[in-house]
């Protein structure tokens, strides 16, 4: 932080002790260089915010803390992720890491200063008692964030392999050559070589120098990631689904009840109600759109493999078609979250919820059972 960064909030801090205020909000809007900053007194109305480097944040609430002043703060979860939120803990803040949504006012203006300013108006009503201001983010654990980062990194492999191999395909499809399957791999490449142009062949050996060990970190990730899994899972339940749910997550245990678990699907049908009046709507989306991603196509391997698990009943059944059809299939997902949630507590097991696990993994689960009663 350069000297006349660190002077001006060295004068903000003086100013800021030498009132009389005892509690002190900070409304801030995060960016990648720079946070802009309204601070509010008390009840007062809101200063006008100021644009300042988070390293000058932190000194100006490390500042008003050992003066004595009760500190409370507020920004978007976004792209900064939460390094700035732990460093605000650290100097003895009360940070809150908030949903986004759409800020401002009625004139459908946005700003950085208006954004602040939103914010601190909803930091003083959630202060005061409103829990309804705003979503607080459940901040995870920088153990828990690494993990996690590694069940995306593998998703971003995955997706990179898909978008190598859509290009080899469509450009030998321009010059004529239609070909399904893993072009790609070792065995094949070696049966398709002789049979394409040689200008062809180099082009593609520039794809496949990229797509081999994107395909090797892929397929070693996903290994370590299984591993992880337990092993007496539900049959259709795989390993990297429960890895991956568990990791987005963080700790199944966080969730106090199934309407929260619900919640954080975002599979929660909208309400529209007026007087006598009621209609649900398209599903809210609110929540972790990986998790509603993973339990929907969850939902569509339990329909093959475990046709008695009572939510997928009527998908099997076959009598919903076309929309109505992925109403069931969403509403199925949204059922499964409970249940898996349920299951991750140990508040069931599998054979309630009528969801059946292989044979020899019951098997060998029994006899672990037994050795440790013995």
């Amino acid at each position: 932080m350069s000297k006349t960064n660190q002077a001006n909030v060295t004068k903000l801090l003086n100013r800021l002790v030498e009132t009389k205020a005892e509690t002190i909000k900070l409304g801030m809007d995060l960016h990648a260089r720079d946070v802009v900053v309204c601070v509010q007194l008390d009840g007062a109305l809101p200063h006008r915010p100021q644009k300042m480097l988070p390293a000058g944040l932190v000194m100006l609430a490390r500042g008003l803390v050992a003066a004595g002043r009760k500190v409370y703060s507020c920004y978007e979860a976004g792209p900064c992720g939460y390094g700035l939120h732990r460093e605000l803990l650290a100097v003895g803040v009360t940070n809150y890491v908030v949903v986004q949504e759409v800020l401002g006012d009625a004139r459908q203006q946005k700003t950085d200063n208006l954004d602040a300013t939103a914010l601190t108006d909803r930091l003083d009503r959630y202060v005061r008692g409103n829990t309804k201001a705003f979503t607080v983010v459940t901040v995870p654990t920088p153990e828990q964030e690494q993990a996690r980062a590694r069940g995306r990194g593998r998703e971003q492999l995955k997706r990179s392999r898909h978008q190598w191999v859509a290009r080899g395909k469509r450009l030998r499809l321009t010059q004529g050559h239609h070909i399904t399957g893993e072009w790609w791999t070792e065995r094949r490449w070696t049966e398709l070589k002789p049979t394409l142009p040689a200008w062809l062949v180099t082009e593609l050996e520039i794809m496949r120098a990229v797509l081999l060990p994107i395909d090797a970190a892929e397929k070693a990730r996903r290994k370590t990631l299984e591993a992880a899994a337990p092993k007496n899972l539900p049959k259709a339940i795989g390993a990297l689904t429960w890895v991956l749910l568990a990791l987005e997550i963080c700790a199944w245990g966080r969730f106090k009840n199934r309407r929260r678990v619900s919640s954080y699907t975002g599979l929660c049908p909208g309400v529209q109600q007026s007087g006598g009046r009621r209609r649900d709507g398209c599903i809210n989306r609110y929540g972790n759109p990986r998790v509603r991603a993973l339990l929907i196509e969850l939902v569509w391997r339990l329909v093959r493999w475990q046709p008695d698990y009572p939510p997928v009943r009527a998908l099997v059944a076959g009598s919903a078609r076309g929309s109505a059809r992925r109403k069931c299939a969403v509403a199925a997902a949204c059922k499964l979250a409970v249940d898996l949630w349920r299951l991750a507590t140990k508040q069931t097991t599998p054979e309630k919820l009528k969801l059946i696990v292989p044979v020899e993994l019951a098997a060998a689960l029994d006899a672990q059972l037994k050795a440790q009663a013995t």
